[in-house]
């Protein structure tokens, strides 16, 4: 079962990295997605992460170990109907750790993920610098009671010209 899994996610990076971005829909969804301006740097709460699921907002956001990215341009997994749309607007640490795509596997209030093994600590960080490659950061995931930062523009343009 673990070398399936493994198989599974390796096979799901690959795709992530090389997939087709054809299909019905694809061409104009990325169309949507390129004609969004890119976000200004912000942290969030749970609550507010929620908005961006790519129902009620074009923009669709997911939280990865404490970081918030931008995945709007791969709305074709991450969208209402993704495969991995359960993860949209929401912390996918954990479901992404497990392996589980099921509601169970996301938390309504902040998760501090200190429930998981080593092993899904570690495939969490492998996650994270996934979408560090593919997606724009942009900010954090707020704990409960925790102030967000202020980002100056220039911050935020130095953060995004180093990522191209």
């Amino acid at each position: 079962v673990g070398l399936l899994a493994l198989a599974l996610l390796a096979a799901y990076r690959l795709y992530l990295r090389w997939g087709a971005r054809s299909g019905p829909g694809g061409a104009a969804r990325q169309g949507e997605a390129a004609a969004l301006p890119r976000m200004k740097r912000r942290d969030f709460s749970l609550e507010q992460l929620r908005e961006f699921d790519g129902a009620r907002n074009p923009r669709i956001l997911l939280a990865v170990n404490g970081k918030v990215f931008d995945v709007t341009k791969g709305s074709k997994f991450y969208g209402p109907e993704g495969p991995y749309g359960i993860f949209a607007g929401r912390d996918a640490s954990r479901g992404l750790a497990t392996f589980c795509l099921d509601k169970d596997a996301l938390r309504d209030e902040y998760d501090d993920l200190s429930d998981l093994n080593a092993v899904q600590m570690e495939s969490v960080r492998e996650w994270e610098m996934q979408f560090k490659e593919k997606y724009d950061y942009v900010g954090r995931l707020l704990k409960p009671g925790e102030e967000p930062s202020e980002y100056t523009d220039e911050e935020d343009t130095k953060d995004h010209t180093k990522q191209e």
